[in-house]
Parts: structure tokens; C-alpha cells; sequence
């Protein structure tokens, strides 16, 4: 069970070594890489402190289920994951909502092999045309511009079905990259993207034909060729400033539960927020800072200034008041 961090711009940097993280603190992880505060610190060494100004302007998370680890061609660190639990995203998702509604940031989650699918803003007039249903996504497989035509697919069959699942989720990743290059204009815009993707299509071929088939080690081999592409044309595509993070885990020790959203039900009430106070920390929290610090800072040497050529100056001379007064005694 592996942590990739496939890509990364500079300013967001890890460090190199033996440093497991459970499976529970990827969302924090997701969060403080997008330069978000989380409300339990995360006693991590990986993460080193970045810049104040700068933060990454994608995020994107890709699941795979069914492999320990992925020979994927580069990649920035890598990191044991210790108690592979089941996560989500809905989090980070809820705070990108909370902090830039206005400017509505693209949030997608998706997990072709069972049918899920979550959009927020802009996302949902950019990957409108995106296939979700399995139905929709072999239907794709058969049109033009599939990736059966660009895929060496030896030991796969075109009719089996588990390898039509994975077929249909390397569909995705293509259709998902071909869709963002249409609409480049979402990567120059000051609001953060959240990807989150899960596939499953290695579990499956797994489960039927076994680790040791020549039809699992092809697709493992696809996968991560296809995964470290994908990285790349997002990456690039975002001005060399997102982060794409790969976690490889056979197996997720419980099932996943997943909660009903409050993100679109702004008037729901929430019992750990009764006064609906708003979120402690803001994007532009470190500017107003700024701005404060030195303002009080210069505001305080003016006013040591003014109190110090008071404290020394001369009434007969530097006065005007005085002066005038000391003439008319002289005159009288």
C-alpha cells in the first residue's frame, strides 16, 4: 500500500524517507497541500512548510484498487500508507465550496466501476459530456478517438468484461485530460480544482484471473503508463502548478460509508456549528496579515518619532506660539 506523489510544483516539496501515514490523514494531507488549515495538526514529516503566496492551483487524486505498488516511470516521493481505511474527499470538497463559491471552483469525484459521480461548480458544464454509467463508457470504447486504437492491449479481449471495466476507466482518464485542454481557461482562474478518482478495474482482473496472469500484468503495466500521462497533461496543463498524488492499495481493510453531502443544502443545520460561525481560517488570511503587521509597525515608529522631537524641542525656538508670545513681552 503506496503514496505516490507523482507531481508537484517546487514550493510544495517533501521530504524523502521512511515515513509511513495512515490512511485516515489523506484528506489533511490533500488539504494542507492546497495550503488549507485542518482542525487537527498533522504531526507528519513528509509535508516541509511551503510559501505563504503560493499555493497549488489543482489537486488530483487517483485511487487504484487491487496493486500494492505501480512501477510508474518518475515520481516524486513515495510513502508507505499504514491502515488503508476507506477516505474521501468531501471534506477538502466542502471547504474549496465554503471558501471560493463565488469564483465556483471545479470539484469532481468520480468512480467509473460503480457509477459515481460528484460535480460543484464549474464542473458541471465542463464534464457534462463526461460518461458515467458503464453502459455509457463501453459505448465510448466503440466511437472514434477510443483508446482502443492507441492501447497495446496483447493478453486483453475486447469482450471480457472485467477487461472492458478496466478499458472503460483508462477511457476515462483520456476523456477527462481531452476535456480539460478544450476548456483551458478553468486552469487561469484564482480558485483551486479538486480531483478525486477511484478505479477498481485491476481488483477485478484480479479476482479473475489472478496476480500471475499475463492479462493483470499487461493492464498493470498500461495503468501506469497511462496514470503517469495523465499526470503530466494535467500538470502541464495547470502551468506546472498542480500536485497529483497515486495511492496503490490491494485492499481496503472496512467498507466505505459514504455520508449524505451538506454542501448543497446551505440551510441545513449543523449540530457542531450551532451559531454557523464562519470557517477560522480564509485564502487571503495572510495578505490582511500583512497589510495589519506593517501598517501597526509603521504607525508605531511614527508615533515614537513624533514624542521624541516633542520631548526635545525647544519652545523659544521651535514654537511659533512661543515666539510670538516672547515678541510682545519684548515690545511692552
Amino acid at each position: 500500500v503506496v503514496l505516490w506523489f507523482a507531481l508537484s510544483p517546487e514550493f510544495v516539496s517533501f521530504q524523502k524517507g521512511e515515513w509511513p501515514i495512515s490512511g485516515e490523514k489523506i484528506p489533511d494531507l490533500v488539504a494542507l497541500t492546497m495550503g488549507f488549515s485542518v482542525q487537527e495538526d498533522l504531526s507528519w514529516p513528509g509535508l516541509q512548510a511551503g510559501p505563504l503566496f503560493q499555493r497549488p492551483r489543482a489537486n488530483v487524486l487517483v485511487v487504484v484498487r487491487g496493486v500494492d505498488s505501480l512501477a510508474l516511470p518518475q515520481s516524486v516521493a513515495s510513502y508507505q500508507l499504514e491502515n488503508p481505511v476507506p477516505f474521501t474527499l468531501d471534506s477538502v470538497a466542502e471547504t474549496v465550496h465554503s471558501l471560493f463559491a463565488e469564483d465556483t471552483p471545479v470539484v469532481l469525484q468520480l468512480a467509473p466501476s460503480e457509477e459515481r459521480l460528484y460535480m460543484l461548480g464549474k464542473a458541471n458544464a465542463v464534464f457534462e459530456d463526461l460518461p458515467v454509467t458503464l453502459q455509457q463508457i463501453r459505448a465510448r470504447l466503440s466511437q472514434d478517438g477510443s483508446v482502443l486504437a492507441s492501447l497495446p492491449l496483447n493478453s486483453l479481449s475486447r469482450n471480457a468484461e472485467a477487461d472492458l471495466l478496466f478499458l472503460s476507466e483508462v477511457q476515462v482518464l483520456h476523456d477527462i485530460t481531452a476535456l480539460l485542454q478544450r476548456h483551458r481557461h478553468l486552469a487561469k482562474d484564482h480558485s483551486p480544482d479538486l480531483y478525486s478518482l477511484e478505479l477498481s478495474g485491476l481488483e477485478e482482473l484480479s479476482r479473475r484471473y489472478g496476480q500471475d496472469s499475463p492479462q493483470y500484468r499487461d493492464a498493470t503495466a498500461i495503468l501506469a503508463s497511462v496514470l503517469q500521462k495523465f499526470g503530466e497533461d494535467v500538470y502541464g496543463l495547470y502551468g506546472n502548478s498542480a500536485v497529483v498524488e497515486v495511492v496503490t492499495v490491494k485492499s481496503f481493510e472496512t467498507p466505505l460509508t459514504r455520508k449524505s453531502r451538506s454542501i448543497l443544502q446551505s440551510s441545513q443545520s449543523n449540530a457542531d456549528n450551532p451559531y454557523n460561525l464562519a470557517y477560522k481560517y480564509n485564502f487571503n488570511y495572510s495578505v490582511i496579515f500583512n497589510i495589519v503587521l506593517w501598517l501597526m509597525i509603521a504607525l508605531a515608529l511614527a508615533v515614537i518619532a513624533i514624542a521624541y522631537n516633542l520631548w526635545n524641542m525647544d519652545p523659544g525656538y521651535d514654537s511659533i506660539i512661543y515666539r510670538m508670545t516672547n515678541q510682545k513681552i519684548r515690545m511692552d
